[in-house]
């Protein structure tokens, strides 16, 4: 069974910075694709960064100041924010091995396979 569990959600002020880090069991992250979701209330999921043997990718609204990453040993996915804003505030999810959904651009949780729990990251002003 896999499970993808994050952790490292919080509360900072505006400007600072939070690493997520998504734990996998039962799974090993390489290419089959992995990103990084967040949601805001009343907001659809958005995808705010991607990554599919080490190439990685971002939109305009964190590229510059998020970076994912996976550590050497393949079961740690992690989200480096840096210069947060409070527009940043979500729920952050995790999730791993891309379907053909994602490469047609669907943009809901059809787009990945496993998906974590989710992490809450508030930014105050």
């Amino acid at each position: 069974e896999v499970q993808l569990v994050e952790s490292g959600g919080g509360s900072v002020q505006a400007g600072e910075s939070l690493r997520l880090a998504c734990t996998a069991s039962g799974f090993t992250f390489g290419s089959s694709g992995a990103g990084w979701y967040r949601q805001a209330p009343g907001n659809e999921l958005e995808l705010v960064a991607q990554i599919d043997n080490r190439r990685s990718w971002y939109p305009d609204s964190v590229k510059g100041r998020f970076i994912i990453s996976i550590n050497n040993a393949g079961n740690t996915l992690s989200l480096q924010m840096n210069s947060l804003k409070p527009e940043d505030t979500a729920v952050y999810y995790c999730a791993a091995e891309s379907t053909p959904d994602f490469a047609a651009g669907g943009g809901g949780r059809t787009d990945f396979r496993y998906w974590g729990q989710g992490t809450q990251v508030t930014v105050s002003s």
